[in-house]
């Protein structure tokens, strides 16, 4: 009864302009679903790239009734799932052949187009498929993820699977970070079919609770180089703020505290905030280890970028942010989590603690 009533309640949603699922809170699927009771088109899942991302985000399909086999490069990492029963291969064409539906994490746009193209890849049997869904939830830029989309729409499944009759790709990268993959609180931007879309959704809210469709193939990557942007931005500015108002005698916290209850408030100021000793549980709280490489979010603003320039789009505070980001990087601090920026660019000190 269960499942009927969410399938029902997918088919409503579907009709509505609302991309929010129907059941908001992630728990209901993990309580709901169980391999005995999933969609057949749901069941297999394939998952590669267990990175800090990836391994959180698998664990919670697995927690979630999935059967999940795995691939990542690390061997150290395939044993610690291989150690809690989950099926492991040794290449993403491995993955394929035993999944209906594969999700991919993986660093940049290189790695993305090695793992589905590659020697051994997702595509490498033929035009023959027996995935019927791809979804690669890596930031990586709009044109290879529409170029990947245009490439598996060339293929046809070896059957049937549900109600489609040929394989789809979606775009789906996440919002959240370590923190938010973890406990199943991502948010997806997603791209591509929007009727594979709403077939998905079942996978999106048991590693999420959010999915938002952004439109055709690429929507979903271009959405996510867009958030980066702007958590780019607003952590500069949050930062400069900050070692201004100490350097002009008020405390981190006290200023802190007037952003988040007047008009500076933002993500970067309540929940991450890059001063040590302002919140607990935060990067800036554990020397910024943890949580969003300075790496990443260069490359991130390398892609935001090139974005703007091949649209012709004016991006002045996108260069800046880059060439900050790519300073700190050159420095050494490139594995430092993104928030580090305010102890190693704007105040230049190797420790700096609230007072």
């Amino acid at each position: 009864m269960a499942i009927c009533r969410l399938r029902s309640s997918l088919s409503l949603s579907k009709c509505n302009s609302s991309s929010s699922f129907p059941f908001s809170h992630q728990s209901f699927i993990h309580r709901t679903f169980s391999s005995s009771n999933l969609p057949s088109h749901l069941q297999n899942v394939g998952f590669i790239g267990l990175g800090n991302m990836g391994s959180r985000m698998a664990n919670n399909l697995i927690k979630a009734g999935f059967k999940v086999t795995v691939n990542d490069l690390n061997s150290h990492v395939l044993d610690k799932f291989s150690h809690m029963g989950v099926a492991t291969k040794k290449t993403p064409f491995e993955v394929s052949e035993a999944s209906d539906v594969v999700i991919t994490m993986l660093p940049s746009s290189a790695h993305v187009n090695d793992v589905y193209t590659g020697p051994n890849g997702l595509l490498h049997g033929g035009k023959l498929l027996r995935p019927w869904l791809f979804i690669d939830s890596s930031t990586i830029d709009p044109q290879t993820s529409r170029n990947i989309s245009s490439t598996i729409s060339n293929y046809i499944l070896k059957e049937k699977k549900g109600d489609f009759e040929k394989p789809f790709v979606l775009d789906a990268p996440v919002s959240g970070g370590v923190i938010a993959a973890e406990a199943g609180t991502l948010t997806f931007m997603v791209g591509g079919s929007e009727e594979a879309f709403f077939s998905a959704k079942p996978l999106f809210f048991s590693m999420g609770k959010g999915a938002i469709y952004c439109g055709g193939p690429g929507n979903g990557s271009a959405a996510k180089i867009c958030n980066n942007l702007a958590l780019a931005v607003s952590m500069l500015g949050v930062s400069e703020a900050l070692a201004l108002g100490q350097s002009l005698g008020v405390a981190a916290s006290t200023l802190s505290k007037i952003f988040n209850c007047s008009s500076a408030r933002c993500w970067s100021s309540d929940t991450y905030n890059p001063v040590p000793g302002v919140m607990e549980g935060v990067p800036s709280s554990r020397d910024y280890n943890g949580g969003f490489a300075s790496k990443l979010m260069a490359k991130d603003l390398n892609l935001a970028a090139e974005s703007a320039k091949r649209v012709g789009c004016k991006h002045p505070l996108t260069s800046q942010a880059q060439k900050i980001y790519t300073e700190l990087c050159q420095e050494g601090h490139e594995g430092k989590d993104f928030s580090c920026v305010f102890r190693h660019y704007y105040t230049g000190m190797d420790e700096h603690v609230d007072q």
